[in-house]
């Protein structure tokens, strides 16, 4: 199969990398001043890995387009709506996208499906590649469980069939907006994990892991999709990797945030939690700890008075 994935960040060269070693065609594609592309024009190296040789390296969006039957695309969520404009001066009909990020669009809310739906004209189809895993443990041959969904459970087999190995084992997912949302807002749980850790407070975390799967499964069930969703891989299975894995972007981030110290890396959750309070606004739903993050974040309140205040709240029935 030939693949084009788009994005050469740390988890675009990845895949890059691991759709290579299955013996698929890949071109990895990055925006010709990036810093990702221009160090693997370089030397082919970055970070975390060295791509094949048999992967062809481009900042033409039109050969990428071209090349791939499948389109990956593994960029900041932030930048999905702009890259889908500029895709939708192509014609993408018969080809896949898939979209392999964990995030929801800011200002609006939305999740990456709804936004790639808005921009592309062209009829083609729509996945989403999320569920725990981090780079560093899957060079080092370390296996993992991820999930794949669509609407069209025909393209869910096909790029499970496709995509899998003996280094990844997919699930098919039934529900995009549980998956979606899950795998956005575990970010978020992730940095009020980071916030705990950087109090000495990591005893919490398994507190703080069952009341935000409870509290997330809520929206998802207010938004029309399957509460038990949050349980499954995309959310609660990506727990141990977000929330106390040392790899982890957003559990450092919110580590360094309540020690006063600058995170350079990308943490999707900063940008995510302003989202999820769009969505708890527009659902009319609590979302109790993701407030307290963006309280802690946006109004600049003390992250141990949020925190506190959080786990020592009234009272209640658990369930």
């Amino acid at each position: 199969m030939k693949v084009a994935v788009l994005g050469t960040g740390r988890w675009g060269s990845f895949l890059g990398w691991y759709l290579n070693r299955i013996n698929h065609d890949v071109l990895l594609w990055g925006k010709a001043d990036s810093r990702g592309f221009q160090e693997l024009s370089r030397t082919r190296k970055n970070d975390y890995l060295t791509i094949d040789d048999r992967i062809t390296l481009s900042s033409d969006l039109n050969q990428a387009i071209n090349h791939g039957d499948v389109l990956v695309i593994a960029i900041a969520s932030q930048q999905l709506r702009n890259l889908a404009r500029q895709l939708n001066e192509f014609d993408l009909q018969g080809k896949t996208i898939v979209l392999c990020m964990k995030g929801l669009e800011e200002e609006t809310g939305k999740r990456l499906t709804q936004i790639i739906k808005e921009e592309i004209l062209s009829p083609c189809e729509v996945a989403i590649w999320v569920g725990p895993g981090h780079v560093q443990d899957y060079l080092a041959g370390i296996p993992n469980c991820m999930v794949i969904g669509s609407d069209n459970i025909n393209t869910t087999k096909m790029l499970v069939q496709e995509f899998a190995s003996d280094l990844i084992r997919f699930y098919y997912g039934q529900d995009l907006i549980g998956n979606e949302i899950g795998a956005a807002a575990k970010n978020v749980i992730g940095i009020a994990a980071g916030m705990l850790d950087g109090l000495s407070y990591s005893s919490l975390k398994g507190a703080l892991m069952a009341r935000g799967a409870r509290e997330i499964s809520r929206l998802v069930r207010a938004m029309g999709g399957n509460e038990l969703t949050v349980y499954g891989l995309s959310h609660l299975g990506d727990y141990s990797a977000t929330l106390y894995s040392k790899y982890s972007h957003n559990r450092a981030y919110g580590e360094s945030f309540v020690k006063g110290e600058e995170f350079p890396k990308l943490a999707e959750g900063v940008s995510t939690v302003k989202a999820l309070m769009v969505l708890a606004k527009r659902y009319e739903i609590e979302l109790p700890i993701c407030e307290s993050v963006y309280i802690a974040i946006n109004k600049k309140k003390p992250a141990k008075e949020v925190l506190l205040d959080l786990f020592m709240r009234s009272v209640k029935f658990e369930f």
